[in-house]
């Protein structure tokens, strides 16, 4: 727990103003490095995507548009979860495209 601290959260938050990828990216690491260490099965997802909405409006950005309720919710939720546990092997790559999406509909007042 120190070395995240002092490696991920200490370092990328609060988040920085800054492009869209650079944020999306910064808040991947900071979600999956979160709920590894978050010790409760219920409630971790939600406390971590707070985290995230903290991080979009610090940066300057809207809150992000997750689409987990209504039409296609689903295959949003599978592709989250599937782009979290890419976070826990240390890539961010799938999370931040998700995060970065969901900023962008919350741009677009989605």
């Amino acid at each position: 727990m120190a070395f995240i601290e002092r490696e991920t959260f200490k370092v990328k938050t609060p988040c920085r103003p800054g492009p869209l990828e650079r944020v999306a990216c910064d808040m991947a690491e900071v979600h999956a490095e979160l709920l590894l260490v978050h010790p409760f099965r219920e409630g971790n997802g939600r406390l971590a995507r707070w985290v995230a909405d903290i991080m979009a409006l610090q940066a300057g950005y809207p809150l992000p548009v997750y689409r987990f309720t209504g039409r296609g919710a689903e295959t949003e939720k599978k592709r989250y979860l599937s782009a979290v546990k890419k976070g826990y092997q240390k890539d961010y790559e799938a999370l931040a495209v998700f995060f970065a999406e969901t900023i962008e509909r919350g741009c677009a007042g989605a």
